[in-house]
């Protein structure tokens, strides 16, 4: 049973993310006079949902080398030690 849940909430949260990625999608599309196809939607849509869990496992294996279960905003930091711009915008978000 814990598994249909589990498959239940995954199922909502892509279906949540395909439809957020379809209106921005459409938003641009618009702005820029040009179409998206449907496939076009899927294909970006499952191409972030495999970075998400990319991402959602490397914080978790930093807290967990750092021996903690909590992921922090240190590990979400050393995430972007690769991508200096996101790390400056993440980095003067926090001093507010």
């Amino acid at each position: 049973m814990a598994d249909t849940d589990d498959q239940t909430v995954e199922e909502r949260l892509k279906a949540a993310l395909w439809f957020s990625v379809g209106k921005i999608v459409d938003e641009e599309a618009l702005k820029l006079g040009v179409n998206a196809s449907p496939q076009f939607i899927g294909a970006l849509t499952e191409l972030l949902w495999t970075q998400i869990g990319n991402v959602s496992e490397d914080l978790r294996a930093f807290a967990r080398h750092a021996g903690r279960k909590t992921i922090s905003t240190d590990d979400v930091l050393l995430l972007t030690r690769r991508n200096e711009d996101l790390a400056k915008v993440l980095r003067s978000c926090l001093k507010r």
